[in-house]
């Protein structure tokens, strides 16, 4: 790292001397340098400042005036060198002395010092050589299992990396062989080899997609050697080609140790194992990015003692053996779930992946609740929040029905000191729950919008005023009237009201709230009612967008819709929606609403350039088999979800990979086009799935509630919009169109009945989309080139069909990278890219919002459940977000998610060529600071 001088010593030595006392050092002592020949030695920043001093000093000799000058450049430049490696240290606590004198190359092109980089090329090229004629003789040493030294295999590595390239363009194995022993170090173990291989890979993504899948098979080399020495398997170190012929055998040691560890329900050993094993698909572990990969390895995949010994396949395997558990033909429907998971055409949600086939199978992913208003219930609900949580469930709470402050307590003949403070204990129990290791507790409040308390529940999320009355790891969501938003539109009052003393309103819905709550106001202005507030609506209104923009919550979700659509109203209420705000079922003190989820990958329903509606109808159909056997296998953490759950049967079907099937048929998301897909699309699915729930009531019987409710009548979902039409009049403008034969099927199911009471709900898929690949549920691309944290690191993600794009068009090179990295994953300011696929190719920023909620009201008109829709804003203002959520009511949406927006230097670099502030903020609605998507903290979605 250093450069040969015949300056003076003495004159070197004051001058470094100079740099080398204003050097901070102590906090990278913890790193370590890997040196050419393998050896390990402490990270010392002082040898690059001195190894850039000694390049000034070589070229320009030493005066008075320049020590200044050197000095302050030297500074400069040796933390632009800790900048670049810092990424490097961080994830392995190394970093090649190659990799640090390249970012010193790299600091002095970017200062300008031309004539001082190409005399350091120079010297790094001459000692090159010779350290190339020493190295001949050199040889590495990797430690096994039982710490015994020996020479490193370079040969297995050559075939492990040639094999990990198959069949992959633009891939090199010989680049990632030669950047690998780069960093591999004397006395190193077999599996940090393996580990430095896939880093290698992974370094490589953003210049070409295809080393993601180079990664993953490197990863999965790792895993294999992992999982067949802890199950003793023979031989224990294989490629993946020779994987083909040992995976059967292995399937069975791998059930065996499972039962063993007490992992496995031991049911799974009375299948026919043979069988199950001969299906397993080793071809199918190609397909993995590594981000999908590194995901399951690291938060599903079964382990002991943190080994991990479940594979991809025995993993998808296990999963629709839990699931067939109850089947009489149990092999083949094992195995024709596994096909449809492992193929990746439909994806179950987390808690099923985590949990099918073991010995507690809670499989379910949302559970919605009511609170009561009295002591044990409000504490009853918080305790059955932990138990769900502990499974990894998500809660939604409808907290409507406890007093507002100042009501009062009859038993102690005191005040109520209102809602919030019991919020604030269920917001500390999410943080004591972690779901075993596996992710955060998670959960949302819910509050109408008449509720007393309801401008203190505003601000539960904001980071200034008392601390007992905020809850910052919990979310809240509003929970709103079509009355208050007619209010809104012609600037009415509202009034405010305690639970105790009205309380019927939180059972009503349309014409029947309507008559209710103008009754109680009526008698309220009579002085009747103790607890009675009287505000603007519009006001109320702003006060909600307001916090949406600061805070990102409450969300903003329609109570009537929620009702007026649902089938099941004939049995009750929609009080609430859940985490995610898809799910809307019925709830009350004796019922807890439970979803079973799972999501169709529409991208891989596109076949020459058309959605496959044949293949759609078949995973639509095996999808709605599995969804519904999990209700009869699922373990209930408390008994008022299994009552529901059984005695109603809901389910909720949605998709992923939206995104990715628009770019297969090459229509922009801010189209017609796009809109028309999502209606296309959606229209399909509803009528698979709601034929399919009815075939499934013929072979095993109706739900329980069938009588009585909305499909029992032949009201389909598309049929309940114009009910929706006949409470809303004026204020809806929704879409009610369709193109099948809907009329056959209503009278199927008047004449057969339904097998689940729900069939259809859209969620976020944050987690199991990665795991697939694709863009998450309805989501437009977040950005073309990005890093991507979650609970597994750092990742990351390339478009790769924008990369296919521009490498048809010569325009795919180091600088379009560059300019990807700068933009943020934009390509609208790079002018080499044509307009068409900057149309196609525009990321969800770049979208306008108001496309978002076209294309979800479209699917809103096909769904008896709802969808969790995000709205991206790049320049959010009060004005904008009042046009935007007033068009998503009148649209006739059912519930909104997250409100995202960018950090300020996103959007600088976005605005680039633009000298207007890219947050602006509304003169009334003045906001400081606004819900991130790229936040790693935010646990909502994963």
């Amino acid at each position: 790292m250093t450069i040969d001088t015949h300056i003076a010593p003495q004159t070197a030595n004051l001058l470094m001397d100079s740099i080398l006392t204003e050097w901070d050092n102590a906090e990278l002592n913890q790193y370590q340098v890997i040196r050419r020949q393998g050896q390990l030695t402490s990270f010392d920043a002082n040898k690059i400042a001195i190894a850039i001093t000694k390049a000034f000093l070589e070229v320009e000799g030493h005066s008075a005036s320049s020590s200044n000058r050197i000095k302050t450049l030297v500074q400069q430049l040796t933390k632009q060198v800790l900048k670049g490696i810092e990424r490097r240290l961080e994830e392995t606590g190394k970093v090649h002395i190659e990799e640090i004198q390249d970012q010193v190359e790299l600091a002095l092109m970017r200062e300008g010092e031309h004539k001082i980089a190409r005399e350091y090329v120079l010297y790094r090229e001459r000692h090159a050589a010779l350290r190339a004629e020493r190295k001949k003789t050199a040889v590495l040493h990797v430690k096994d299992l039982d710490n015994n030294l020996m020479p490193l295999n370079e040969d297995r590595l050559h075939r492990i990396v040639a094999e990990a390239c198959e069949n992959l363009d633009y891939v090199n194995p010989e680049k990632i062989v030669e950047e690998s022993l780069k960093n591999l170090y004397d006395g190193i173990s077999e599996k940090d080899v393996s580990h430095v291989l896939v880093m290698s890979a992974r370094a490589l993504v953003e210049k070409e997609p295809n080393y993601t899948y180079v990664a993953s098979r490197l990863l999965l080399d790792n895993l294999r050697t992992e999982a067949l020495t802890l199950l003793k398997f023979e031989p224990h170190t294989v490629t993946a080609t020779e994987m083909k012929h040992y995976y059967a055998e292995y399937f069975k040691h791998y059930i065996h140790k499972g039962i063993a560890l007490e992992l496995l329900n031991p049911i799974l050993a009375e299948f026919d194992l043979d069988k199950l094993g001969a299906a397993l698909n080793a071809h199918c572990d190609l397909q993995f990015t590594y981000l999908g990969l590194q995901t399951l390895y690291d938060r599903y995949f079964l382990h002991s003692q943190d080994t991990r010994f479940e594979l991809p396949q025995a993993f998808f395997m296990r999963v629709a053996m839990g699931l067939a558990i109850n089947e009489i033909q149990r092999e083949e429907r094992a195995i024709e779930f596994y096909n449809l998971l492992s193929r990746f055409d439909f994806m179950s949600s987390t808690p099923t992946l985590f949990n099918s086939g073991t010995l507690r199978s809670q499989l379910s992913s949302c559970f919605v609740s009511t609170v009561p208003d009295d002591l044990d219930g409000i504490f009853g609900a918080i305790k059955d929040n932990a138990m769900m949580q502990k499974w990894a469930g998500g809660i939604g709470n409808d907290w409507t029905p406890v007093r507002g402050m100042g009501a009062r307590i009859k038993g102690t003949n005191g005040k109520s000191q209102g809602v919030v403070p019991f919020l604030k204990v269920a917001n500390d129990t999410l943080v004591s729950v972690n779901q075993g290791g596996k992710r955060k507790g998670s959960g949302c409040a819910y509050l109408e919008t008449w509720h007393i308390d309801i401008e203190e529940f505003l601000e539960l999320r904001k980071n200034t005023g008392d601390e007992r009355r905020r809850t910052h790891d919990m979310n809240t969501a509003n929970w709103i009237p079509d009355l208050f938003m007619q209010r809104v539109m012609e600037n009415g009052h509202w009034s405010l009201f305690s639970p105790n003393e009205t309380p019927d309103l939180h059972d009503l819905c349309g014409d029947t709230f309507k008559t209710a709550y103008e009754s109680y106001e009526a008698i309220a202005e009579q002085g009747k009612l103790k607890i009675y507030k009287r505000v603007s609506a519009v006001e109320l209104w702003r006060k909600m967008l307001t916090m949406l923009f600061e805070t990102g919550h409450p969300w903003i979700c329609f109570k009537d819709p929620c009702n007026v659509r649902s089938p099941q109203q004939h049995v009750g209420v929609v009080h609430s929606s859940n985490l995610c705000t898809e799910i809307v079922l019925n709830t009350s003190r004796y019922e807890i609403a439970v979803c079973n989820l799972g999501s169709i990958n529409l991208a891989q329903h596109i076949t020459n350039d058309r959605l496959d509606v044949a293949k759609l109808q078949r995973t639509v159909k095996t999808a709605m088999r599995m969804l519904d056997n999990v209700i009869d296998i699922n373990y209930y953490a408390v008994p008022q979800a299994r009552t529901a759950n059984l005695r109603h049967r809901p389910i909720g079907l949605g998709i992923m990979g939206f995104q990715d099937a628009l770019y297969q048929l090459r229509i922009p998301y801010s189209t017609d086009k796009a809109v028309a897909f999502a209606d296309e699309s959606m229209e399909y699915i509803s009528y698979f799935a709601i034929e399919g729930s009815n075939e499934l009531a013929v072979e095993r019987g109706k739900y329980s509630t069938f009588a009585g409710s909305l499909w029992s009548q032949g009201i389909l979902p598309i049929d309940s919009v114009n009910l929706l039409h006949e409470t809303r009049g004026q204020y809806l403008e929704m879409s009610n169109s369709f193109t099948l034969d809907w009329e056959t099927l209503r009278e199927k199911v008047k004449r057969d009945g339904m097998r689940n009471s729900n069939c259809m709900a859209i969620a976020p898929t944050a987690t199991i989309s990665n795991i697939v690949g694709v863009t998450q549920s309805i989501e437009p691309t977040y950005q073309n080139l990005f890093v991507k944290s979650n609970l597994s690191g750092e990742f990351t993600v390339v478009n790769p069909y924008l990369v296919r794009d521009l490498k048809s068009l010569n325009l795919w090179d180091e600088v379009m990278v560059n300019d990807l990295k700068y933009f943020d994953g934009s390509v609208q300011n790079i002018d080499r890219v044509p307009n068409e696929l900057k149309s196609l190719y525009a990321t969800a920023f770049e979208v306008d919002p108001s496309w978002l909620i076209e294309a979800g009201s479209r699917r809103q008109k096909w769904i008896d459940q709802s969808q969790s829709l995000n709205l991206y804003l790049l320049e959010p203002s009060g004005r904008k977000l009042d046009l935007l959520y007033k068009l998503a009511w009148l649209r006739g949406l059912k519930t909104t998610y997250y409100l995202r927006s960018m950090g300020a230097t996103h959007v600088e670099k976005n605005t680039v060529r633009s000298n207007k502030a890219a947050v602006i903020e509304d003169e009334e609605n003045e906001i400081p600071k606004v819900c991130l998507i790229d936040d790693p903290d935010c646990e909502a979605c994963q």
